[in-house]
């Protein structure tokens, strides 16, 4: 092996790795505009669509399936992690992310042109094909170029990126839908794309890979991947269509939940036997990148509560407008960027692992603090627990995966940002379908109490009263003020769960993250080790 090599800070069965490139400066602005303007296509694709769905279905029809329009992109992007992750360690992060920019754009201009809606579900799919290799080679990229130290400063402008897309997407799909037509919402993707394509292809170059890397043949796990496609396709329609689509015990949400299982335990064999496995073992035998990959998880799981039912409480209880039910919402997204911003102050003082149960336990009580609010108070009362909430994400989130990303060397920094990215996509299916369940069975349960005067009538599920309370014209004031009790009722149940997922998370960190994160040699000798107090 030549001097580049050097032994992981890992104990155990851990292989030499070649090793990767040392930050040399700030990278070039260029490269850094593009990373944002590649998570910027994936991020609004996330919420400009949203607002569009009534003139996408009042054109195309087909809205008994319409909610696939976010389940096949969602469910594209999650299992493709991943495998993008896996592939830009092999290939090299530069075709993976210019593969993905290409993907997404024809996507966009193919769904630009759909025909129906059954075109329109497979377009998105196509659409979520790309959005996989974004946001995961996006996310390896900013850890490549940014020593340990300066990270949270490119994580903040990433999730900056986000934040803005969370406010602007839904109006700018508002605006798009109702004045040039809903198909400009795909073709506002291709100016966006062109420039970031544009700018990795002149301006980001890739450092050099050693002469053994660069002699070895690539092995790529391509019945891995198929068995990861299939496995992450079954459970994932699962989780979105069970309690929607049909009823959890009916027989497709059974044989979707045995063939997952079948396809996991297919997987494992698979991996176990090849070479260069999609999801190596190391991934859940590192103690480090297992408790975050959980944590994260947990993360997904909790976050439904806010972005899924706080607008319903919004506007059902508080009785504000979308617009303002929005803003209620998007103040987490101007607190988190700004909190992972300074998260560096806090965990160089006090570690990567300390610092992030610092912030899980402290969105814990703020999510318990929910339940807590007034009926039916002021739309500043969530705000301010929000505004909380993000802060508190903030500390949580970002040093976990600069932990994880530091943790391991070039050759495997892709694999290990997949992996916790994808645990935290397929927690926040999981989240859906469990609070989607609690919520159902503790509205169902305040229905069924209704005072018999008022019983006749009422809605029998979550939409059908949100809906009703938009138009309370038909209700007496006594339902409608039961009904926006019952909703009130239901989404502080819902952060009573968030707030087990956060005690999940925490549970995680205390039981299986190490106190002091491992910092790898090769990050070591790029100057970065300072990053973690101690670290070994």
């Amino acid at each position: 092996m030549s001097g580049s090599t050097r032994r992981t800070g890992h104990s155990g069965r851990d292989a030499l790795h070649t090793a990767g490139p040392a930050p040399a400066g700030p990278p070039p602005r260029p490269v850094v505009a593009a990373l944002m303007l590649g998570m910027a296509l994936a991020a609004l694709d996330s919420t400009i669509i949203a607002t569009a769905v009534p003139q996408i279905v009042g054109d195309l029809g087909g809205f008994a399936v319409f909610s696939w329009l976010f389940s096949g992109y969602l469910l594209a992007v999650t299992v493709t992690l991943p495998v993008y992750g896996k592939l830009s360690d092999t290939f090299g992060r530069k075709p993976i992310l210019l593969t993905g920019i290409v993907l997404f754009l024809a996507g966009s201009l193919a769904c630009a042109g759909a025909w129906n809606m059954a075109a329109l579900i497979a377009f998105r799919v196509v659409q979520g094909l790309g959005g996989g290799a974004l946001q995961g080679t996006v996310q390896t990229i900013a850890a490549d170029l940014y020593p340990m130290r300066d990270r949270p400063r490119i994580q903040a402008r990433l999730s900056s990126v986000w934040a803005a897309s969370s406010v602007a997407g839904p109006a700018l799909g508002g605006l798009l839908a109702a004045g040039a037509g809903w198909r400009w919402i795909f073709l506002i993707n291709v100016p966006v794309g062109a420039v970031a394509l544009w700018l990795i292809v002149r301006h980001f170059a890739e450092p050099q890979r050693s002469p053994e890397r660069a002699a070895a043949r690539p092995r790529v796990d391509w019945p891995g991947a198929l068995a990861i496609f299939a496995t992450g396709g079954l459970l994932l329609t699962a989780l979105v269509q069970g309690g929607v689509a049909w009823a959890w015990l009916s027989a497709p949400s059974l044989l979707l939940f045995a063939g997952s299982a079948l396809g996991a335990a297919l997987t494992v064999l698979i991996e176990r036997r090849a070479a260069e496995p999609i999801i190596p073992g190391w991934v859940w035998r590192r103690r480090t990148i297992s408790a975050v990959n959980l944590s994260l998880g947990a993360l997904g799981l909790l976050m439904v509560a806010p972005t899924v039912f706080l607008p319903t409480y919004a506007q059902a209880v508080l009785g504000l407008g979308p617009t303002a039910a929005g803003f209620v919402l998007s103040v987490m997204t101007l607190s988190w960027p700004v909190s992972a911003a300074l998260s560096s102050h806090v965990y160089n003082r006090l570690g990567i692992r300390n610092c992030a149960v610092l912030g899980i336990a402290a969105a814990g009580l703020i999510l318990l603090a929910f339940p807590l609010l007034p009926y039916p108070g002021a739309a500043w009362q969530p705000a301010l627990i929000m505004l909380a909430l993000g802060a508190a994400l903030g500390l949580f989130q970002l040093p976990l995966i600069i932990g994880v990303q530091s943790s391991v060397g070039y050759p495997e920094r892709g694999t290990a940002t997949a992996s916790i990215l994808f645990c935290r996509q397929v927690g926040q299916s999981l989240g859906a379908a469990l609070f989607g369940a609690l919520a159902n069975a503790t509205l169902n349960d305040r229905l069924a109490q209704a005072p018999s005067g008022i019983r006749p009538g009422l809605p029998d599920d979550l939409d059908a009263v949100s809906r009703a309370l938009e138009h309370p014209g038909a209700l007496t004031a006594h339902a409608t003020d039961y009904l926006r009790r019952a909703v009130d009722t239901t989404v502080d149940h819902v952060y009573l769960g968030a707030a087990a997922a956060a005690a999940l998370a925490l549970t995680a960190l205390l039981v299986l993250a190490p106190r002091r994160f491992p910092v790898h040699a090769d990050v070591r000798a790029a100057g970065e080790g300072e990053g973690e107090p101690g670290g070994s």
